[in-house]
């Protein structure tokens, strides 16, 4: 949900995927709905499996969808539209996981980076000095024009890849895990330069990470997503001080914590996702839940919705008094 009253730049509403197997029918998809502004931060946390990569695929016009809608800037694709024959999406690119099997070890830094440039008929000495600019973008120099992947280092990896997302300007840039392969210290790097290309430019950002220290950092808003589901969205500082919903309390009781004084008393998430063949009837997340009740394991919790743009899916959303305590039994009420 947009919490402004600036448009919208990516709008997804409803969006639903399901995989036909020899098992049965996998639902990676299962209404997700949410919105990006211009110059905004999204970040989408959860565990593997929960359907972060397909979303991803879809909205970059890689993978069909089979209900719902994807509107970019005001453009509009529904699960009907023929998307295997519509252009390429020059106003979304992505950064991948890793960088060195995103980029083509064959490939120098010119022609990487030079590559979408091509695709709009840009040559010779005008796309030479593209490519240097974006590397200046991007924290370096000509001198990495005629490297190859191999010769740089991870950190210089991700910047190449970074910059060739950049390329033709677009207005998102899909982070998925763009952090997660590189070490601490480059990790900040890349952190830090990815917020400087957002306050020059105002790209969005629809960051994809498992790192909540990442999100506190880098995003505006967080969309916490569970089999197939987002179960809880908010700006970040409200939903990490006082989450509603109990997976998104999961999560963070999860990060380490080296001060004593404020670590909080956890009791580990029971048993494992459930297998999305054989989904869990009402809410998804009731058989690892110690609240759920006989009406979460009947019917889907609704969508409820809080000042400030605050939405999560459940029946009985924690209370700022719950947030410490997982050491109370289940509520067993009806």
């Amino acid at each position: 949900m947009n919490t402004t009253s600036t448009p919208s730049l990516l709008s997804v509403a409803g969006l639903r995927k399901v995989y036909r197997t020899r098992h049965g029918a996998i639902k990676a998809l299962d209404g997700v709905s949410f919105d990006v502004a211009p110059g905004e931060t999204l970040a989408l946390v959860g565990e593997s499996g929960c359907g972060k990569s397909t979303l991803v695929s879809t909205l970059l016009g890689l993978a069909s969808f089979d209900a719902g809608t994807i509107a970019i800037d005001g453009n509009t694709t529904t699960a009907h539209s023929n998307w295997t024959k519509m252009p390429p999406r020059r106003d979304v690119s992505v950064v991948f996981q890793n960088p060195q099997s995103s980029l083509d070890p064959k490939m120098k830094v010119r022609s990487i980076i030079g590559e979408p440039l091509q695709t709009v008929g840009v040559r010779g000495v005008t796309l030479t000095d593209k490519v240097t600019e974006l590397l200046g973008q991007v924290g370096l120099g000509p001198e990495f024009l005629k490297r190859y992947p191999h010769q740089l280092s991870g950190g210089q990896q991700q910047r190449v890849a970074i910059a060739r997302a950049l390329a033709l300007e677009p207005r998102m840039l899909v982070l998925d895990e763009p952090t997660s392969a590189l070490d601490v210290s480059v990790q900040a790097q890349i952190l830090k330069l990815l917020k400087a290309l957002q306050a020059r430019s105002n790209v969005s950002y629809l960051f994809i990470t498992h790192d909540l220290g990442v999100v506190d950092y880098l995003a505006d808003r967080v969309a916490v997503m569970y089999l197939g589901r987002i179960v809880e969205t908010g700006p970040v500082s409200d939903v990490f001080s006082d989450p509603r919903h109990p997976y998104t309390k999961a999560l963070l009781d999860a990060v380490p914590v080296i001060d004593p004084t404020r670590r909080r008393q956890q009791a580990p998430l029971d048993g494992e996702v459930p297998s999305p063949i054989n989904r869990p009837s009402g809410c998804s997340f009731s058989p690892r839940c110690r609240w759920a009740t006989s009406t979460c394991r009947a019917s889907e919790p609704p969508i409820c919705e809080e000042k400030r743009g605050r939405e999560y899916l459940c029946f009985h959303p924690l209370s700022r008094g719950q947030i410490g305590d997982l050491t109370g039994s289940p509520n067993e009420a009806a």
